[in-house]
């Protein structure tokens, strides 16, 4: 059997040299050139987030941090968000909390889920401060999944108390099915994924605004969105 870090290394570039498609990337040269042109870090431009159920397992942060993984193992992820409003204007100082599943399919801070109890632990769960650009960066592992959910990663963009945009990231099904596939500790799940994104109703109902680029970057990926907010809009959830 191979070790994991070649298989890592091999996965990583297969995908390197994969078309743009495979890893999500559908934009145009014209798309492009326009993000490039209004400073934006993904090509999805401009388009406003679509608000989705919170799901499972949220919890208010108290951990202000770029990195999420308190050394859970799995594939690194560098996830860059960008929080624009619909004219393309980055809005500084939104706070962007994430949360997400661990490589077998559990939310930490939870009793009777998946396959374990984790009470009182916050690993995969952060929240940052927009800078300047409007961007934060996170450092956590590609999520796994869980039964009747395709892979995902949670989020909430705080602009004020009433103005909450509560959505999900999505990531192409081929690059989930590979990692799942191939790579440890994914890959030693006795179950198999039974939901793609077709199949998921938020991905759906999300659009393909919520879908991130992602690329090959050393021994990780990173993966990037804009998450366009409307600044006078009032969250149902708020």
């Amino acid at each position: 059997m191979a070790h994991p870090d070649t298989t890592r290394r091999a996965l990583l570039a297969a995908f390197a040299a994969a078309p743009a498609a495979m890893l999500g990337a559908r934009a145009t040269p014209a798309q492009q050139n326009a993000a490039a042109s209004a400073g934006l870090i993904s090509t999805n431009v401009c388009l406003l987030g679509v608000e989705v159920t919170e799901g499972p397992f949220y919890v208010e942060p108290q951990m202000v941090r770029a990195d999420v993984t308190e050394g859970k193992p799995g594939l690194p992820l560098e996830m860059a968000i960008q929080i624009v409003d619909a004219a393309c204007r980055p809005i500084p100082g939104a706070r962007v909390d994430i949360w997400h599943c661990d490589a077998l399919g559990n939310y930490s801070g939870y009793a009777r889920q998946g396959s374990e109890d984790t009470s009182g632990q916050t690993f995969l769960r952060g929240a940052q401060m927009a800078d300047a650009r409007g961007i934060v960066t996170f450092r956590t592992i590609y999520p796994g999944w869980y039964r009747g959910r395709t892979t995902h990663i949670h989020h909430k963009v705080y602009l004020d108390d009433t103005n909450v945009l509560t959505g999900q990231i999505f990531f192409p099904d081929n690059l989930s099915q590979a990692i799942y596939e191939q790579l440890p500790p994914y890959s030693g799940r006795s179950t198999e994924r039974d939901t793609f994104n077709e199949g998921d109703g938020i991905a759906r109902r999300s659009g393909p605004g919520a879908f991130a680029a992602m690329e090959a970057a050393g021994d990780r990926y990173r993966g990037s969105l804009v998450i366009g907010v409307d600044p006078d809009a009032v969250s149902r959830s708020a």
